[in-house]
């Protein structure tokens, strides 16, 4: 047997479980107000341009105008003829509450999303000047009421990227398929809206690179303090990119909280425990109290959202005509967390929501999440808990107030008033009602380095959070 001959293999090096190094440099970027290539200011009149130099144009169409598209016989499920993309199809739900499964029972239909793949929302970022600065996209997408939003570096589903659609290549995608991992500084499995989707995730990833990145039209290096500055503006940052951010490693500076991370996590699984929350896809033709129009698949009574169809030009997609089926939500949604301060800790009224969509049917949502058109027929004891004290909230006890678009690849002119109000002792006790309890925002920023514990409306909200601690003076942008 042939002896051994060289030195030795080195002893494998132990790595610390937690790198608290890109806290301070996250904490820098987000104290800077001025950007190495782009003033905040500016990026306005950027964006413009871009919207000038592309033409961008969206119409609704009848169903039968769809191309590549079609009713599937027999289930009569909305799909792509190449089987990739996603498909609209029925969703059946059952949900008891309580330990047992005796507790109130709801049941509906709808339509919903179908989309297996994961997606990646990606940020690449890299140091200016010593100051972390974050690329982001001008990005067209078909459903948002303004067409053109700040979106992450890339943001595309498996079908984009592998090019399904038989289009150009997604720019910068190598950077997220293949991260080199001493890179990386978030990467995680996120949910989206688990109203609208059946169990959909994205892989939600900060990238940091040293390579040197060409210059492109359409990509504008920012630091996270103009990013925040920009995130107090109407439907300007795009949802893909709202998530990305809530996911940012903060440093905790709080010295407790009113639950411990041990106690906080303890109630939401006791809250997951209790709730029995059956969903199971069925064909779209069979979803029972909606009608299906030449233009729209719409609830009877006119209620919550309609499945429509739109023709899309796009000059700066990897495909630049095509034509797709939308969700469009009925009415302007009320999304809030009740904020108030424990022994001078910030703390946020969160609650635990079952979605029928959901992976884990159960995740941290906001106070109030809802569109106050949908239950404005009921009387006030059946409404959402906690929507009066929002929507009549003084002035003077709002502190954040932004209206946000969702998802703009899917939902057609879905946009939320997003809100932080100060809570009203009276109306929003310590000790909260079932299902609801009060957690601080560098807990809630702990959940998100996890998948599925804080939903797509909370973690904008956390994001929003972020940006109004971070938001440095004016007359430092």
């Amino acid at each position: 047997m042939p002896s051994r001959t060289g030195p030795p293999p080195a002893a494998p090096a132990l790595r610390p479980r937690e790198d608290h190094g890109p806290t301070d440099r996250i904490a820098l970027s987000a104290a800077t107000g001025r950007g190495a290539h782009l003033r905040t200011e500016d990026v306005h009149a950027w964006l413009a341009e871009r919207r000038r130099a592309h033409a961008f144009h969206v119409e609704r169409i009848p169903f039968a105008e769809l191309d590549e598209w079609r009713f599937e016989d027999g289930t009569g499920n909305l799909m792509h003829r190449s089987g990739r993309f996603f498909t609209v199809e029925g969703m059946h739900v059952v949900e008891h509450d309580g330990p047992r499964g005796d507790g109130p029972r709801r049941e509906w239909q709808q339509p919903v999303i179908s989309q297996p793949e994961v997606g990646i929302l990606g940020i690449l970022a890299k140091e200016f000047d010593g100051v972390l600065h974050f690329l982001m996209q001008a990005k067209m997408e078909p459903g948002n009421p303004n067409l053109l939003q700040l979106s992450p570096t890339v943001q595309a589903t498996r079908s984009n990227y592998t090019k399904a659609h038989r289009g150009t290549d997604v720019k910068l995608i190598d950077h997220f398929v293949r991260p080199d991992p001493d890179r990386v500084l978030v990467d995680v499995l996120q949910s989206e809206q688990g109203s609208w989707f059946f169990r959909k995730s994205n892989r939600n990833m900060i990238v940091e690179t040293e390579d040197e990145i060409p210059a492109q039209d359409d990509f504008r290096w920012l630091t996270l303090g103009q990013i925040a500055a920009l995130l107090h503006e109407d439907d300007l940052v795009n949802m893909n990119a709202r998530t990305v951010l809530s996911c940012v490693p903060y440093r905790d500076t709080a010295p407790g909280a009113l639950l411990s991370d041990i106690q906080l996590l303890s109630w939401f699984t006791g809250e997951r425990s209790r709730r029995d929350v059956r969903a199971r896809r069925v064909p779209l033709a069979s979803v029972h109290g909606w009608k299906h129009g030449t233009e729209a698949i719409e609830r009877e009574d006119g209620r919550y959202f309609k499945v429509v169809a739109v023709s899309v030009r796009a000059g700066n997609r990897e495909v630049v005509r095509w034509t797709q089926p939308l969700i469009e939500p009925v009415g302007l949604g009320v999304t809030a967390f009740l904020v108030r301060e424990v022994d001078g800790v910030p703390h946020v009224l969160v609650q635990a929501r079952a979605e029928g969509g959901l992976l884990d049917t159960v995740e941290l949502a906001p106070t109030v999440q809802c569109t106050p058109g949908n239950h404005a027929h009921l009387p006030a004891a059946d409404r959402p808990p906690f929507l009066d004290a929002v929507l009549g909230a003084p002035a003077s006890r709002i502190r954040y107030e932004a209206v946000h678009s969702e998802e703009g690849g899917r939902f057609l002119n879905a946009r939320s008033r997003y809100l932080l109000v100060t809570a009203d002792p009276d109306g929003a006790a310590l000790d909260p009602p079932s299902g609801y309890t009060w957690a601080t925002p560098a807990q809630l920023s702990t959940l998100t380095r996890h998948g599925h514990y804080l939903n797509v409306e909370s973690r904008t909200l956390l994001a929003c959070l972020n940006a109004m601690t971070a938001t440095p003076p004016r007359e430092g942008i």
